[in-house]
């Protein structure tokens, strides 16, 4: 039995939606694990537009477009009432007058942070407090988290079948934090999983995420939890021409391994484009760090050609590479690279994962 992973290639988002979809007639969940830049957003906004038909929609999403619907009057000519106004339009917002969220937002909301608000149904804003301080501007991680609350009260609506929600048949979510410390990322990944587990759950859901720990304590719980949802490794080729899903039967790829697979494979097929170095001098950054070196050049101590392949990576690593807009490298530079990537792993004893070949055929369902 080979152990080559399974990859399956789409030439566009919306062709890997169709494959999403089709993946959620047989499961109830799908959990990605994506990098940033990898297109989870647009995949989020793709996957939802296909379900439009009619002037009806079929998903309520959770990612950086929601936080649009907010934004803050904050009184610049008194500076004295600062509220969060709310879009009304969105039927993100159907069943807020009706419901009287403000309980089960709260119950989310207190194991997060300690302020404490008031929603306006009049003028569609909402208020903060803390402790006796009234009309308080809260930070952007506060607002986030209060978002994030209020997201999973709808979906708590949705799940018990109220009337207003009665439209959603998907439930998409990417990267529900932004910037979590470890503590937020396990607390957020447990408040989830509890609402989604809910017997009375009939509602399919896609969960997106760059975050590795968020990503892998949803990946343990479901295990447990759940017998029908599969688990991918997204990612977008490096001349951002096709989309692939690797199924995931472990815990994600840390960044840095997966770049020095990406890397590894250039060096292979000898298409070595101007950002590798960017990538190479990163990684090696990193890898300093948790030595405790001072410098990244401590990496290739000792090796030959260590002066030149430091000037190299100091040099080299400074221009403004884009990998949408990839530069292949001429012949001289390339063994240049070639030659500190060498030296480098031959340090470092690293397991690379193979991410790279594809296969013809769609996932089986299971």
């Amino acid at each position: 039995m080979s152990d080559t992973p399974k990859i399956w290639e789409y030439p566009s988002l919306p062709k890997l939606v169709t494959r999403l979809r089709d993946d959620l007639r047989s499961n109830d969940c799908v959990l990605l694990f994506a990098y940033n830049g990898t297109g989870k957003t647009r995949l989020s906004m793709d996957f939802k537009n296909a379900g439009k038909k009619g002037g009806s929609s079929d998903t309520l999403y959770f990612n950086a477009y929601t936080e649009d619907l907010f934004s803050w009057d904050n009184d610049l000519q008194s500076d004295a009432e600062r509220y969060l106004r709310l879009n009304t339009v969105s039927k993100f917002f159907s069943g807020f007058k009706e419901l009287a969220l403000e309980g089960k937002i709260f119950s989310y909301l207190e194991r997060y942070a300690d302020f404490d608000f008031k929603i306006d149904y009049e003028q569609w804003s909402i208020s903060f407090s803390r402790g006796e301080e009234e009309n308080i501007k809260i930070s952007r991680g506060e607002e986030n988290i209060f978002i994030w609350c209020i997201f999973l009260a709808i979906c708590t609506l949705v799940i018990e079948g109220h009337e207003s929600y009665a439209w959603v048949k998907y439930i998409y979510i990417d990267d529900p934090i932004s910037s979590l410390d470890d503590n937020n990322a396990i607390a957020v990944a447990t408040d989830l999983i509890n609402t989604l587990k809910k017997p009375e759950n009939t509602t399919k859901c896609i969960i997106s995420s760059h975050h590795g720990l968020f990503f892998n304590v949803l990946w343990n719980e479901f295990k447990r939890s759940r017998t029908n949802y599969n688990t991918y490794f997204f990612y977008r080729s490096a001349q951002g021409e096709k989309y692939s899903l690797q199924r995931t039967d472990e815990a994600p790829f840390f960044h840095h391994v997966a770049m020095l697979s990406e890397l590894q494979q250039a060096m292979e097929s000898n298409q070595i484009y101007t950002h590798h170095f960017n990538a190479l001098r990163s990684i090696m950054e990193k890898t300093a760090v948790f030595f405790g070196y001072k410098d990244f050049s401590a990496c290739i101590h000792g090796v030959d050609d260590e002066v030149l392949y430091t000037r190299a990576l100091n040099l080299l690593s400074h221009g403004k590479y884009s990998i949408y807009t990839p530069r292949e490298m001429v012949d001289d530079t390339k063994e240049l690279f070639k030659n500190i990537l060498t030296a480098f792993l031959s340090r470092y004893r690293f397991e690379i994962p193979q991410l790279t070949k594809a296969t013809a055929n769609p996932p089986e369902q299971s």
